[in-house]
């Protein structure tokens, strides 16, 4: 038995010192301790021996194996260093170059606008309100004073789903739900998407609207017109607005009104006046729908398009780019964060986003 490790020894050891990768020196320990192996073939002539004989080789024959084991261990540790390390050298990043160019992200026109209106109204105590986009029909119409068979209804051009719910037309379901939920003194905006089915250059399928809502026992029209005002003086930066009403028809509000802009805007696009927005003081029976006492409470509200607000500001003349995603489109329209224009006003921030 010894002769015949004398000789496989040397063999192997320079087998094992030669394999130059991880695969070659795989190869080298399945053919020296696989199952058909060189030692494992002398371990098997084991079972032919004296107990005497057994003995004294299988302890000689397990220190070769374990010798071999070591010298593979070792030249594999030795290798996969190796390999590691030029894999690192190949992988090294040269901290000297430029960095790559990267597109940085535009905060579009429309976010803008929702935080700008935000902010202002926060300014002036207003608290945010918030709802579902699909919507029954008691929140979206019934409870606002269009009742099933209501012309108004006809106007709305509403997506339905089967079972009655719908895509609401307008955010004033969330007036209702607060006046539900709420008592007076409330004083809110709910800024949001809505959905009509109408698609030109100045209205889309889905638009984004802010409507402000103010009920106490005191609220009258001239709060209402010098909320306006000052929320406009603000968002367009000047002083130079001017606002009028008209006389309107809408069935949640009565008396109701349009309201038109006048000033630096309106003169901007070569126009007197521009048609806004409607608001009006809210009809008694929404009230009492909500569960609220008209002979007690009375208040305002008012509807605001911040997509036509964004086109207004920013001097966009189609509404549809802003829903195609062109980069083009964005990065022309579009503010970097850094970039982004504050608004700041002397009133005091009494109410706040919740």
């Amino acid at each position: 038995m010894q002769e015949k490790i004398n000789t496989l020894k040397p063999e192997l050891l320079r087998a094992i010192e030669k394999a130059d990768t991880l695969s070659a020196l795989d190869e080298v320990r399945v053919s020296a301790l696989g199952k058909n192996g060189q030692i494992t073939g002398l371990m098997k002539t084991l079972g032919g021996l004296s107990p005497e004989e057994r003995k004294t080789a299988g302890q000689v024959l397990n220190v070769f194996k374990n010798e071999i084991a070591a010298a593979l261990d070792q030249k594999k540790e030795a290798l996969e260093t190796k390999a590691l390390n030029e894999k690192l050298q190949s992988e090294s990043v040269d901290v000297t170059l430029p960095v790559r160019p990267e597109e940085q992200g535009r905060i579009h026109p429309i976010s803008q606008v929702i935080e700008e209106t935000l902010t202002i109204f926060a300014q002036m105590g207003f608290e945010l309100a918030e709802g579902p986009d699909i919507e029954d029909d008691w929140h979206n119409f019934e409870a606002l004073n269009m009742p099933a068979a209501h012309p108004a209804r006809q106007m709305q051009a509403t997506f339905f789903f089967p079972g009655g719910s719908l895509l609401r037309t307008q955010t004033s379901g969330v007036q209702i739900r607060t006046m539900e939920a709420k008592k007076p003194p409330i004083k809110i905006v709910c800024p949001g998407r809505t959905y009509r089915r109408d698609y030109d250059a100045t209205h889309t399928p889905m638009f984004h609207q802010i409507e402000g809502l103010v009920i106490d026992d005191k609220t009258n029209l001239a709060n209402l017109k010098s909320v306006l005002l000052e929320f406009f003086k603000l968002f367009f930066e000047t002083d130079d607005v001017a606002v009028r009403f008209r006389p309107s028809y809408f069935p949640f509000t009565e008396p109701s009104y349009e309201m038109d802009l006048g000033g630096a805007m309106a003169r901007n696009i070569g126009k007197e006046w521009i048609e806004l927005l409607g608001c009006g003081v809210v009809d008694p029976r929404v009230l009492q729908n909500c569960g609220i006492d008209s002979t007690q409470y009375q208040g305002f509200a008012f509807g605001i398009g911040l997509d036509r607000l964004a086109m207004m500001k920013y001097g966009i003349k189609d509404l549809r780019p802003m829903f195609e995603a062109d980069m083009k489109w964005i990065k022309h329209y579009g503010f970097l964060p850094l970039d982004t224009p504050t608004v700041t006003s002397g009133l005091s921030l009494n109410g706040g986003r919740k």
